[in-house]
């Protein structure tokens, strides 16, 4: 207003027009445009459910109009075509689903999926990337909105990784605000599916950054796979996830709005508390802002027959899928193998729960104390350095946290730890003498 009013003065001053202002071009604001990043964490058939979750999120965004060169696929893609798939080349998030897998970008595989290169994707950095998988990174800036969708295990102020270590809350955390702070996007949305999810955001999303997250549960809690077939005899979807992208499906992206989706998917997530974090105002946000090309002409699918969800915790799924596998064996030969292999996963967790034990003890030396720190689950994480640090220990000497899922369960010890104030120095010393 006060450059309309000087530019008039200004004219009038010289003579011009009484409508010279209107002949002076205003620009308008630039047109933004969507970037997303999709990413599975882990490996393996039995995690069947979280790359083809992801799958079926790109489906969503490219038939909205979103096109490959800004959307980014991490997964380790060891599912397609593996041996125990009895559909090569297909996969599926819904017991009636259609194939979710073809034409999904290929950005990020195997032993590229990391942590550091899901950070550096985030922020842009080609050169942290070159070399590594298809380069492709989100060069989003200052009017483009930015959708993150992220599934796998998790644990307090973790998410897994297939290889590379975890991602921590801080970490994440802190890549969003200097994402914030560089004009790397408009606004961000983050839907984050894993055990403990909440604790990703809790406490330290900042909530004037224009980033609105919600996540599968709270920070105290598990996450639920869901859809058990009897076919592929694996899990083919998490509860929150399939919630959102089959509400995504049905619904005119351009109308409904976060708000409307995220309580939907609260509704339906009936096993754990679905959470949101950061910036409120902007659940009044239409999802196609995030989900779709804005203004692009796309039609909403048919609702899907209504099937039971079969929930489980995550947590138990490798139990369910051997349980399974032990009920449907054909033979005595293959039902002896199924044994073989429950005893296995039982003397595991056994092992880990022990293992974890033994560091508590020789760290704390005092029996009361650790006692309380076996059994006391839901401490907040305040000593983060502390629990960080430990937790990237125990990972590198004791149990791959990526390959040994079970071992996520136990992490809280290590909040425990932090949070008692027993030195790290007496943690690690533990755990180079236990593992």
């Amino acid at each position: 207003m006060l450059a309309i009013v000087v530019l008039s003065l200004f004219g009038a001053v010289l003579g011009f027009p009484a409508d010279f202002e209107e002949a002076i071009p205003v620009a308008e604001p630039e047109p933004g445009v969507n970037w997303a990043v999709l990413i599975a964490g882990s490996t393996g058939w039995g995690n069947y459910r979280h790359q083809a979750d992801v799958c079926h999120a790109y489906q969503i965004l490219h038939r909205n109009g979103i096109p490959d060169e800004r959307i980014v696929v991490m997964m380790a893609d060891d599912l397609a075509h593996n041996i125990r798939n009895p559909t090569k080349g297909v996969i599926i998030n819904h017991p009636d689903g259609p194939d979710v897998y073809h034409g999904v970008p290929k950005d990020y595989t195997r032993f590229d999926v990391t942590a550091k290169n899901f950070l550096r994707v985030l922020k842009g950095d080609r050169e942290g990337v070159a070399g590594i998988g298809s380069g492709k990174v989100i060069e989003s800036g200052p009017h483009d909105n930015v959708f993150v969708y992220y599934t796998d295990h998790g644990a307090p102020g973790i998410v897994a990784m297939p290889h590379g270590g975890m991602l921590h809350a801080d970490d994440l955390v802190t890549t969003l605000k200097e994402m914030h702070q560089e004009g790397k996007f408009n606004k961000l949305v983050f839907y984050l599916e894993s055990c403990e999810s909440g604790s990703m955001f809790d406490k330290i999303l900042p909530d004037n950054i224009n980033i609105f997250a919600t996540t599968a549960a709270n920070g105290k809690e598990s996450s639920y796979a869901c859809y058990m077939d009897t076919k592929r005899k694996t899990y083919l979807g998490d509860l929150y996830s399939v919630n959102w992208m089959e509400d995504s499906d049905v619904e005119q992206v351009s109308k409904e709005t976060l708000e409307q989706q995220f309580e939907k998917v609260k509704m339906l997530t009936n096993r754990s508390h679905v959470q949101e974090y950061g910036d409120m105002n902007m659940k009044n946000d239409i999802i196609g802002l995030y989900q779709s090309t804005i203004n692009y002409p796309s039609a909403p699918l048919k609702p899907y027959r209504k099937v039971q969800h079969d929930a489980v915790p995550s947590p138990d799924v490798p139990l369910a899928i051997l349980n399974l596998r032990l009920e449907t064996a054909e033979s005595e030969e293959e039902r002896q193998a199924v044994l073989a292999e429950l005893k296995e996963e039982l003397n595991l967790r056994t092992s880990i729960a022990q293992t974890m034990k033994d560091i508590v003890t020789m760290a704390t030396d005092d029996a009361d104390k650790a006692a309380d720190i076996l059994v006391n689950h839901h401490r907040e994480i305040t000593a983060r350095p502390c629990y960080k640090a430990a937790v990237n220990y125990f990972h590198d000497k004791c149990y791959d946290l990526s390959q040994y899922e079970h071992a996520l369960r136990h992490m809280y010890t290590l909040v425990n730890l932090c949070e008692e104030q027993v030195p790290l120095d007496r943690v690690t010393a533990a755990m180079d003498s236990i593992c």
